[in-house]
């Protein structure tokens, strides 16, 4: 009955392409006794009326099986057929299931749900599938030869392949060859093999298990061999996946750590109210979403500029408040920023609340983009990458093609030197600040993408960005993306086999014995300062 299903495909695909407001090839009656047929004691005649189903020209026939496989297929008292919209509470909306005329709400206790078996949700399966592999629809052909893996049994086998011929798509064509392939390795045939070798797809790599572990040595040796040089692309894959997480991490910690880097390089000063300056940002993502709701794109393309602002913003009053006043005096400002850190950690819990927020990534931002079965990558961290590698571009032009950049580095170098050539040290020391907290800000918005926002956030960022720093160079922004980069990749290595915690400890002993061969870092300052 398969064959003649998937035989009479063509037929039902055209039916199915007709909107309803075309006459039906059944009549409202045919119909009926179609759906009435499912509404018996016996789950043989319950297939049988599925195959019917299948097999008639009505272009509902599609939207019947997915309802009933999904239990929303119903009954009433009257015995009208109708889908349930939504099955919460005591009344369930409810539509007409031959018209899809909406029926208002009707009590669930006045319906009577027609019940399948796992036997026959795998028919309806194989049977949507089979409808699908001939819709126009590109993205619905794709699904239906991803449910056909493993799922092509003696009837559907032949006339498979005419449709394998006459399928366009590339990726279509490829998983019915391979759902055709795995149904020929359970019948023996060695020649099958070939087409699933390098395939790196769970359920091709489950098939193949079969066959390593089956009667035949032949075939078992053959399919031990592809599963060897397939788990060895899969070592690849994850070797890749590692990597990527590690550089999406990294460009956090490179987004964390470059304000800091210029602060720190350019004044001296531990800030260790650095973590709220980047909770800032996030948090004006999170209102720039209050204000703008229902418009999560729009909402974060504001949000760079307005983190930027209210970070540098905050940023300045820090250094106008308490930082000018101890100068040259580092433990004193350690604490003293510190303290600042905790007043805006409980002002944002006084304020907003202590609860976690939730910020929404925009649609352009979700999902993942698929490389292969074995490796996706997610669009979020892949735009925070670029986000990142953008404000490092960014600054670099800051530094070298302005004239605050020529100021930034000469009183980076020598201060007394700047001074006597009419540098104003206090006024870069203000704009330095503030770039440096403003990205920061911009830090925070990344981070609302990949995580909670809450008046913690930035705690669990300030100590490795002071290890990015001090390993990078104080100051060298080359040296900062360079060590924020490869840390995030070397945390990521160590998680898996040492957890997360030690492997944070183990990059801690790393730095610390680098630092003692490099006091001064990756990229070492250059000027009489640094020397000195």
């Amino acid at each position: 009955m398969l064959l003649l299903m998937l035989l009479l495909m063509p037929t039902l695909a055209h039916a199915q392409d007709q909107t309803q407001n075309q006459p039906q090839d059944q009549s409202d009656d045919a119909a009926i006794e179609l759906l009435e047929a499912l509404d018996v004691s016996s789950y043989a005649d319950k297939g049988a009326a599925i195959e019917a189903i299948v097999t008639s020209d009505d272009s509902r026939a599609r939207e019947w099986l997915q309802e009933l496989l999904d239990g929303r297929l119903q009954r009433t008292d009257d015995g009208r057929f109708v889908v349930v919209l939504e099955n919460r509470g005591r009344d369930w909306p409810v539509a007409d299931a031959l018209t899809g005329e909406a029926l208002g709400e009707i009590s669930r206790r006045n319906l009577e749900r027609i019940g399948i078996n796992n036997a026959l949700r795998n028919q309806l399966r194989s049977a949507i599938a089979v409808v699908d592999l001939y819709s126009p629809d590109l993205e619905r052909r794709r699904a239906s030869a991803e449910r056909l893996l493993g799922e092509v049994d003696a009837d559907l086998a032949e006339p498979l392949v005419s449709v394998i011929e006459g399928e366009e798509d590339d990726q279509v064509r490829e998983r019915l060859v391979q759902a055709l392939a795995i149904h020929r390795i359970e019948l023996g045939e060695l020649d099958a093999l070939s087409q699933l070798e390098g395939s790196l797809h769970p359920r091709v790599r489950v098939a193949l298990n079969r066959a390593a572990s089956g009667d035949d040595p032949v075939l078992a040796d053959a399919a031990r061999s592809a599963l060897a040089g397939i788990e060895q692309q899969l070592k690849i894959n994850r070797g890749l996946e590692t990597l990527y997480f590690g550089l999406s991490l990294g460009s956090v910690l490179v987004l964390a750590a470059i304000g800091l880097a210029i602060t720190f390089g350019v004044m001296g000063v531990i800030n260790m109210a650095h973590g709220e300056l980047i909770m800032l940002g996030a948090y004006t993502t999170w209102a720039m979403q209050q204000l703008l709701p229902g418009q999560p794109g729009l909402a974060l393309i504001l949000s760079i500029p307005a983190g930027f602002l209210v970070a540098a913003l905050a940023g300045i009053a820090i250094e106008r408040g308490v930082i000018q006043f101890l100068k040259g005096r580092p433990l004193e400002t350690l604490l003293a920023t510190f303290g600042v850190s905790l007043i805006l950690q409980q002002l944002v819990r006084t304020v907003i609340s202590p609860l976690n927020r939730t910020v929404v990534s925009p649609e352009w931002m979700s999902g993942s983009l698929h490389i292969n079965d074995a490796l996706s990558l997610t669009l979020n961290r892949m735009f925070v990458l670029g986000f990142a590698l953008v404000v490092f571009a960014g600054l670099m032009l800051i530094m070298r093609r302005t004239r605050l950049g020529l100021e930034v580095r000469a009183v980076t170098q020598n201060r007394a030197m700047a001074r006597s050539m009419g540098i104003r040290a206090t006024r870069v020391d203000i704009m330095t600040f503030a770039l440096g907290s403003g990205v920061a800000g911009l830090a925070g918005v990344a981070l609302s993408q990949l995580t909670n926002v809450g008046p913690n956030l930035g705690q669990n960022y300030i100590i490795d960005s002071f290890m990015v720093v001090v390993f990078g160079g104080v100051g060298n922004l080359w040296g900062t993306l360079v060590a924020g980069l490869s840390l995030g990749v070397i945390n990521q290595v160590l998680e898996p086999w040492a957890g997360a915690v030690l492997a944070k400890i183990i990059v801690l002993v790393f730095i610390i014995l680098f630092i003692q061969k490099r006091p001064r870092g990756l990229f070492p300052q250059k000027g009489r300062a640094a020397e000195g």
